[in-house]
C-alpha cells in the first residue's frame, strides 16, 4: 500500500508568528519576494504527458500534470522509469518542482529535450529523499522529464505533480476545472440521425470509386457517397435533428439472410468525452475523418478495443461479441462501440485512416496524439429479431463491425457550443445542448438550434 495524502496540522501560533513578521516587513518598507512556483501557473500543467509505464488504472501520466494534488502518476515496480511532459513548443526552464508520494526516487535526473530522443540532463541526484522538491535549474527544450535509476524503496515511482516554470511553451492556459455544484454523472451531447442511404461506397478508404466497398448504410448527410469531400458535405443536406450537422456518419449494412435490414428511426451517435479532465475537450476540426474498427478484427480483437466496448445487445444478451442466434420477437439488436478521442493535431486524415487518432491512455491522451476531442459512441439499432443464425454484416461476422466519421457541421460555433455546455459543462443533452434533468443549466442553442 502507497501512504495516503494527508493534511498538514493547523498551528496557531505558527500562523499568528508568520503574519507578525510579514505585518513587521511591510511596515519596514521591505518587499517580500513570491517564488515564481507560487505566482505562476506552471508551463506543464494540462499538456500532455507519456510515461515509461503506469501502475494501473487511474495512476496516468497526466494525472502528475493536472494541477489536482490528489491524483498521481505512479510508475511499475522496477528500475529505470520516466515521466515526460510535452510543452508543446520550446521553452527556457527555470525551476522543477517535484511533489512526490511516498514512493519516490532515491537517483534520478531531470532532462530536456527538442525531440523527445535526445535528452540533456539539467539536474542530477543520487541522495533524493522524497517530500516536495523546489529544483532551480537552467535549460531549455520542448520536452521535460524525471528520470529515474534507483528507488527509495520496494515500490515504483509516484508524483502527486509534476511542475515546469520558465519561459515559452506554448503560451497557452489550460481550461480551468469546472466547479458548478451539480454532480457531474455524464459530459455528453447526442447527435440523432436517420437512415439516408444504403450504397457500396466509402469516401474515406475509397474516395472516387464508387462500388469499391462492401455495402454501408450511411446516416447523417444525405449526399454521402464516393466522391463526397468536405466541401461537397458542407453543401449536402442532413437527416440529423441538428440542421447544422452536415456530417457523415457510416456502418456496414445488416442482413438477415439476404434481406437487407435498414435501421429506422433515428439513430444515436453520443459526443462524449474520452478523458478524465472533460473539461479540456476541444471541437472537431472542419474535414477531419477517421474509421473506428476494422472488418477484418477478430472476436479478440473487438472485445478487447481500447475503447469501451458495449457490443451487441437484445432483450437480455448484452455485450455480445458477435450478432445474437436470436432475439426475442419484436425486439431489435443494438451495436455500440466507441472511437479514439485523441487528435494528432496535425492530420485531418493519414495513410490508414487511423494513425492520426488515438486512445487515451489511462484517462488522458499522450504526446503523440495531445488534443482531446469528442470521444463518439455509435449506437445503431437494427428492427431485426428470432432466429438470427444467418445475419451477418455486409463486412462479415459480427465482430467486424466498424464505422466511419467525416466531420463537417457547417458552422463550427455551433459544434463548440454544444462542446462547451455539455461536454466541458459535464451535462447529458440532447441535440440542441438541453439536460432534461438539469434544466436550470439552460441550453447551448435555441429551439432553432441556433446560438443564443
Amino acid at each position: 500500500m502507497h501512504p495516503s495524502r494527508s493534511p498538514g496540522r493547523f498551528r496557531p501560533g505558527l500562523v499568528a508568528a508568520t503574519l507578525a513578521a510579514l505585518i513587521a516587513l511591510v511596515a519596514a518598507g521591505l518587499t517580500i519576494i513570491t517564488p515564481a512556483a507560487a505566482a505562476a501557473t506552471p508551463l506543464s500543467q494540462g499538456r500532455p504527458a507519456s510515461a515509461s509505464s503506469v501502475e494501473g488504472g487511474g495512476y496516468g501520466a497526466g494525472a502528475a500534470f493536472d494541477g489536482n494534488g490528489g491524483t498521481r502518476w505512479a510508475s511499475a515496480y522496477s528500475d529505470p522509469q520516466w515521466l515526460q511532459v510535452d510543452l508543446g513548443a520550446t521553452a527556457a526552464i527555470s525551476q522543477v518542482v517535484l511533489d512526490w508520494e511516498g514512493a519516490y526516487g532515491r537517483a534520478f535526473k531531470i532532462q530536456t529535450s527538442a525531440d523527445g530522443t535526445s535528452w540533456t540532463d539539467i539536474y542530477s541526484t543520487t541522495t533524493g529523499t522524497g517530500g516536495d522538491q523546489t529544483l532551480d535549474v537552467s535549460g531549455s527544450g520542448r520536452y521535460v522529464r524525471m528520470y529515474g535509476t534507483t528507488r527509495s524503496g520496494g515500490y515504483g515511482y509516484s508524483l502527486w505533480e509534476f511542475k515546469v516554470y520558465g519561459t515559452g511553451g506554448t503560451g497557452s492556459t489550460p481550461a480551468p476545472s469546472p466547479t458548478f455544484t451539480d454532480a457531474v454523472t455524464h459530459h455528453e451531447f447526442q447527435a440523432n440521425c436517420s437512415w439516408t442511404a444504403d450504397r457500396p461506397d466509402d469516401p474515406i478508404v475509397y474516395p472516387g470509386l464508387p462500388g469499391a466497398s462492401h455495402m454501408h448504410t450511411f446516416v447523417g448527410n444525405k449526399t454521402t457517397n464516393a466522391g463526397s469531400t468536405a466541401s461537397s458535405l458542407l453543401g449536402g443536406g442532413t437527416s440529423c435533428t441538428n440542421p447544422h450537422d452536415r456530417s457523415a456518419y457510416w456502418f456496414p449494412s445488416f442482413y438477415k439472410g439476404s434481406q437487407l435490414i435498414q435501421p429506422t428511426g433515428n439513430q444515436v451517435v453520443y459526443y462524449k468525452s474520452g478523458i478524465l479532465e472533460y473539461w479540456r475537450v476541444q471541437s472537431f476540426p472542419q474535414g477531419l475523418r477517421f474509421v473506428v474498427g476494422s472488418p477484418t478484427a477478430t472476436l479478440e480483437q473487438f472485445r478487447d478495443s481500447p475503447g469501451t466496448v458495449e457490443g451487441f445487445e437484445c432483450g437480455d444478451i448484452s455485450h455480445s461479441w458477435d450478432i445474437p442466434a436470436s432475439c426475442p420477437a419484436g425486439s431489435q439488436v443494438n451495436v455500440r462501440y466507441q472511437s479514439p478521442s485523441c487528435w494528432d493535431g496535425v492530420h485531418l486524415d493519414s495513410a490508414d485512416h487511423k494513425s492520426h487518432m488515438a486512445y487515451p491512455v489511462n484517462g488522458y491522451c499522450s504526446a503523440g496524439h495531445p488534443v482531446p476531442v469528442p470521444m463518439l459512441e455509435f449506437k445503431i439499432a437494427f428492427p431485426a429479431s428470432g432466429d438470427l443464425s444467418q445475419a451477418r454484416l455486409a463486412s462479415g461476422r459480427g465482430y467486424s463491425w466498424h464505422y466511419d466519421f467525416f466531420n463537417a457541421w457547417d458552422n463550427p460555433a455551433i459544434l463548440n457550443a454544444l462542446v462547451t455546455h455539455c461536454i466541458n459543462g459535464g451535462l447529458q443533452c440532447n441535440p440542441r445542448g438541453y439536460d432534461l434533468y438539469k434544466p436550470h443549466r439552460g441550453a447551448a442553442l435555441t429551439e432553432n438550434f441556433e446560438l443564443p
